[in-house]
């Protein structure tokens, strides 16, 4: 009897490890392909003297990194394409992290929901992590404040 319970102990105990095996390998194969995650380095070089830093810390934010430059390859009928996103720099306040974009003169924001998404979202799709993204008015002194919920539409009135 008791080489019974040995034996019955060892099948269930293999059936529960080959049972998790499997689960572990299934979830890896139907997990959604580029689930990669960006990770950002360091950052490049930044000043307290920019004028988007000033305005991040007259604003109440802190400037925690800067200068990113993510690379980007796109695969276009069969040829392979090299481009890259900037993101100026990382930010926080109460606990919570930003991306921040500056101004730019010769690409200035088009205040409307679809050039906002054109110009902004592809940034919190990148890190979705972050509580947002920071658009620093350098000219006129201002932070702009957005967040992006996909699929969500709500519309009132």
């Amino acid at each position: 009897m008791e080489q019974f319970i040995d034996w019955f102990v060892m099948l269930l105990t293999g059936s529960l490890l080959l049972l998790w095996i499997y689960r572990a390998l299934y979830n890896w194969l139907h997990a959604p392909p580029g689930m990669k995650r960006l990770r950002l380095g360091k950052g490049g070089e930044w000043s307290a003297d920019e004028s988007g830093v000033q305005v991040l810390e007259a604003s109440g934010y802190v400037v925690t990194s800067g200068k990113h430059r993510v690379p980007i390859s796109i695969g276009w009928n069969g040829n392979r394409l090299y481009s890259r996103l900037y993101i100026d720099y990382i930010a926080e306040r109460d606990g919570k992290m930003y991306i921040v974009k500056c101004s730019r003169d010769r690409q200035p924001m088009d205040w409307t929901g679809s050039g906002i998404r054109d110009r902004l979202m592809i940034y919190a799709l990148l890190l979705p992590e972050s509580s947002g993204i920071l658009y620093v008015d350098t000219t006129d002194g201002t932070v702009h404040q957005m967040t992006f919920e996909v699929g969500v539409y709500d519309r009132e009135g």
